[in-house]
Order: structure tokens, then C-alpha cells, then sequence
């Protein structure tokens, strides 16, 4: 299991934990965490399938997403649907946040699960699903559509490939940091028949006014 933990430039504290399905040596669910001035993008990309190829696919999607990440995202899938045409494409979830605003938007193409926790006590709704859209890049894009969220100080964005199991959700504990959460959720959380990728980012910026 590899696992890596940084502290980007304020005001994000993140962490996250990665697994190869078994018998593989590298996995090919890769992800990004790229702060560009006043823009942050945070971004889990799975290569369909596994092995050399689900790798290169996601390696390319990945380096276009860090060359362009100030992009809007709608404007991000398509350049990488655009690259990957001769790959095995990927699916991925990508969320910015506009620093200086408090504000997230996020999209997803395909099943990389996201979620935004809401650290007040007090919140409604107290979580938020990013809404799944059927397609593979690099095959099909959906019709894109991004959704714009406020955010408060605490609030924690979660980004899992499938290879964690559905409903991993349930026994979190949120108030411990993005590195544990990660690692205990892979721990505790990974199927074993594919590889797995889980992100945790915790928004310490001011809330939008």
C-alpha cells in the first residue's frame, strides 16, 4: 500500500492512500493536487482496467490536468477526452476551488465517487454527493455540467476510486486528519479485485461571503 500526506499551500491540508489490485506492481488510479495562485484543483483520475495501460491512460490525463489547471473544468474534461482518444480512456472526478471566494465546483465522468462533508453542526444538507455522469473519457463524454458549492473552514472533500466499496462513507470519522482518514479507509475499505485510490481535503480558507 502506498501512502503520501502533504500540506499544499494554505489553505488546504490534504492526504492520500493508493493500492495496485494484487498481483499488480504499479496502479493505474492516479491523482492531482495542484494549487495555481488563487485556484486549486484537486483531481482523481482511474485508468479503465489495470496494468501498463490503465496507468498510461490516467498518466496522460493527469499531466494534462496539471498543465492547464487554472482551465475550467468543463473546459479540463474535454482537452483530456481530446488526448486520450488512443488510450483505454478514464473516468474522473475534478473539483477547484476558488481560494479568495470560499466556493468549490466539481464535475465527474464516470464512477470516482466525491463528496463534501460539511463541518458545521448546523448544515443543511450536512453532506453533498457530486452527481455521476455515465461516460469515459476519451470514449464518450456526457453532456458536462459543473455544480458550484460554498464552503466554510472544515470542510472536508472526499474523492474514492472503485476500488473501494460502496457505502465506505458510513463509518468515517471526520474530524481526524486527511492523512488517517485515508489510510484507515483503504485499511479497511479495499475490495482487493481492482486498484483503489481514495483523497481526503480539508478546506481551512475563509467561508464564502
Amino acid at each position: 500500500m502506498a501512502l503520501a500526506t502533504s500540506i499544499s499551500r494554505p489553505p488546504i491540508e490534504w492526504g492520500v492512500a493508493s493500492r495496485p489490485m494484487p498481483g499488480q506492481e504499479a496502479a493505474g488510479d492516479l491523482h492531482l493536487v495542484k494549487t495555481v495562485g488563487d485556484v486549486a484543483l484537486l483531481a482523481v483520475v482511474d485508468g479503465l482496467g489495470h496494468g501498463r495501460e490503465a496507468i498510461r491512460a490516467a498518466e496522460c490525463a493527469v499531466k494534462i490536468l496539471e498543465q492547464h489547471a487554472t482551465d475550467p473544468l468543463i473546459t479540463l474534461a474535454h482537452r483530456c477526452h481530446e488526448a486520450l482518444g488512443r488510450t483505454r480512456g478514464v473516468v474522473m472526478t475534478l473539483a477547484s476551488l476558488q481560494l479568495s471566494k470560499g466556493t468549490m465546483a466539481w464535475l465527474s465522468v464516470g464512477n470516482v465517487e466525491g463528496w463534501l462533508f460539511r463541518s458545521r453542526s448546523n448544515a443543511r444538507p450536512p453532506s453533498e454527493r457530486v452527481l455521476l455522469r455515465s461516460g469515459v473519457v476519451g470514449y464518450q463524454l456526457p453532456e458536462l455540467h459543473t455544480d458550484v458549492l460554498f464552503l466554510a473552514p472544515g470542510d472536508l472533500l472526499l474523492l474514492a476510486t472503485d476500488g473501494i466499496r460502496v457505502g465506505f462513507v458510513e463509518q468515517l470519522k471526520l474530524a481526524d486528519a486527511p492523512s488517517d482518514i485515508v489510510k484507515r479507509v483503504m485499511a479497511q475499505e479495499f475490495k482487493g479485485t481492482d486498484d483503489a485510490l481514495v483523497l481526503a481535503a480539508r478546506y481551512l480558507g475563509k467561508a464564502h461571503e
